[in-house]
């Protein structure tokens, strides 16, 4: 086998294997962005359905469990938010990693 047989066929290789990397990393991809879209429309839904059982508009008492659990947790974050929390932070993560920000 030629020198140049073999550097074509190992060019051939790299090059399948190179659309196969970026085939499956597309499709982790878009994997990745629907599992975002999907846990954000579930805390919407679970946000609406808080309120809403909170009004009164839908009975609570299938979700009495959930809703005990929200309302602790905003407890928790209310009682974690302190007098240095209300002053606005020195850096914001968001503009410094933008890498990091959820996707739509």
């Amino acid at each position: 086998m030629s020198i140049i047989s073999s550097v074509a066929s190992t060019a051939g290789r790299v090059a399948h294997d190179m659309r196969s990397s970026v085939h499956r990393a597309r499709v982790e991809g878009e994997r990745r962005v629907l599992e975002r879209r999907h846990r954000r429309a579930l805390a919407a839904l679970g946000a609406r359905a808080h309120v809403l059982a909170r009004h009164g508009d839908i009975p609570a008492g299938a979700l009495a469990a959930e809703i005990a659990e929200v309302d602790a947790r905003l407890a928790e974050l209310a009682a974690a938010e302190g007098p240095e929390d209300s002053v606005a932070p020195s850096h914001d993560a968001a503009t410094a990693f933008p890498m990091l920000a959820d996707d739509d």
